[in-house]
């Protein structure tokens, strides 16, 4: 009898994890488009500066919000149908995109924002669910060779639909038919997502049936304060938090600078992204490295010295081929911060604490981060005019959107010096190897490069 229900169990295990690397492949196709082409959707949609900085701001807002609410709303649902509902939405929120595409309705700006609250406000509200589901439901002997193979489907998957979509959108481009070009990726985006929802609906839960007993909203707030009493946790959350908002405060306007200013095609547009993301995706075993071998504490300060820089170094020519390598250097930079960042996270949570309450709170912080930075940014894009006039006549610029370049590259300067004389070496603990159970590349996007997701790790006295 034991050894049938076991048979049953490994059945149901192999299927569940065969269909979970097909729905990685899936949305994939949805992330590697959407996290990439809004911002130059939103240009072709012709997007002032300031819708630009919104279009950057709200999104990021509510999808902070939504992440804290997610572990308190889901205590009261079954935690499969709250994933499939959260992703069915995200898919319906593309499709609406795909739409304003094809219609170009007045305010389309406006829908698009929209739209793209509704994508991320659905994407944080699944994140914790689907951590949970799948520490859960993979083995812990597993663990590694599974996510570190379903993490090369998704990287492979984003990466190649990206470069595809620079291809096409370049492609109808050249005929005037660039409307239909993002309509085509958009949809293939929905779609992409749609069919990642019908394969987390045929994925086995193994805790389907059990609905826990309602937490309290209060609870979930007094997680977040429990956590900020923790000092060196309060002093690294506001550093990444602001170092996020200063990187927001330049982030739109660089598809901006490349697509208008600079009359970047959509290939060389691509090209540029491109770069960095490869860079990171090239470096990001060497960063590890460097980090297990030297601390993290080393890799964070020399990185922290090197993103002040990069915004700078777009003003000092136009030449494509010089900001190719600057994007090089961004991918070096970004790829070491992001991982030495995850890890110090991992390093400095107080013993026996809830790694996965943490790694919420510090999202959600750093959300907000974003939101106020994008939010600055686009103020000064408001700005430029009067900021422009006030300059002498010898300094005046060809394009005044890079005078929010030197503003974000100054603020960095700043946070960088604030944080690294308070930042210590932390007592490394022993933890998985590099994009195996910690870690995995969730996505990538042109402003901050590769995004690290957190996996739930198990706890003391956590059932297999």
């Amino acid at each position: 009898m034991k050894k049938t229900e076991t048979n049953r169990r490994n059945s149901w295990l192999r299927d569940t994890l065969t269909v979970s690397r097909r729905e990685a492949v899936a949305s994939s196709a949805m992330t590697g488009i959407c996290d990439n082409y809004l911002g130059a959707f939103a240009i072709f949609l012709k997007a002032s500066l300031p819708q630009m900085g919104m279009l950057a701001a709200l999104p990021q807002l509510a999808g902070a919000a939504f992440q804290l609410l997610s572990v308190w709303l889901c205590s009261h649902f079954h935690r499969r149908h709250a994933i499939v509902t959260g992703v069915a939405l995200q898919a319906l929120a593309v499709l609406g995109m795909a739409l304003v595409a094809l219609v170009r309705p007045a305010n389309s700006v406006g829908w698009l924002i929209g739209c793209a609250v509704v994508y991320h406000s659905c994407s944080n509200f699944v994140q914790p669910q689907w951590r949970s589901w799948m520490g859960s439901l993979v083995p812990a002997r597993r663990r590694g060779a599974f996510f570190a193979g379903r993490t090369r489907l998704t990287m492979i998957t984003s990466f190649g639909v990206f470069a595809c979509g620079g291809a096409l959108l370049g492609w109808f481009d050249q005929y005037e038919l660039a409307w239909l070009g993002f309509f085509l990726l958009l949809l293939l985006a929905a779609a992409g997502r749609g069919i990642s929802a019908l394969h987390l609906h045929r994925m086995h839960d193994p805790d389907q049936h059990h609905v826990p007993g309602g937490a309290s909203f209060v609870d979930t707030l007094g997680r977040v304060r429990e956590s900020f009493h923790h000092r060196a946790f309060r002093e690294y959350s506001l550093f990444f938090a602001a170092m996020q908002g200063a990187v927001a405060i330049s982030g739109p306007f660089f598809s901006v600078y490349m697509l208008n200013n600079l009359g970047y095609s959509y290939w060389q547009y691509t090209g540029n992204v491109g770069v960095s993301i490869l860079t990171q995706f090239f470096t990001l075993s060497t960063w590890g490295y460097i980090c297990d071998r030297w601390g993290n504490r080393l890799v964070m300060v020399t990185s922290c010295c090197m993103l002040p820089v990069l915004p700078a170094l777009w003003l000092f020519s136009e030449n494509y081929y010089y900001l190719l390598g600057v994007q090089v250097m961004s991918g070096l930079a970004w790829g070491g911060f992001t991982l030495s960042t995850s890890n110090y996270l991992y390093d400095l949570r107080p013993a026996r604490a809830d790694f996965a309450s943490y790694a919420a709170v510090q999202s959600s912080v750093s959300a907000v981060g974003v939101f106020c930075g994008a939010l600055l940014g686009g103020y000064l894009a408001s700005a430029l005019p009067h900021l422009v006039a006030l300059l002498p006549e010898s300094w005046q610029l060809e394009h005044s959107v890079v005078l929010i370049f030197a503003t974000s590259s100054l603020l960095r300067v700043g946070i960088a010096a604030w944080f690294i004389p308070r930042s210590v070496e932390l007592r490394v603990r022993h933890r998985p190897d590099l994009l195996q159970v910690v870690y995995r590349v969730a996505r990538f996007t042109p402003g901050a490069g590769i995004v690290l997701d957190w996996l739930t790790v198990t706890r003391k006295n956590s059932r297999p």
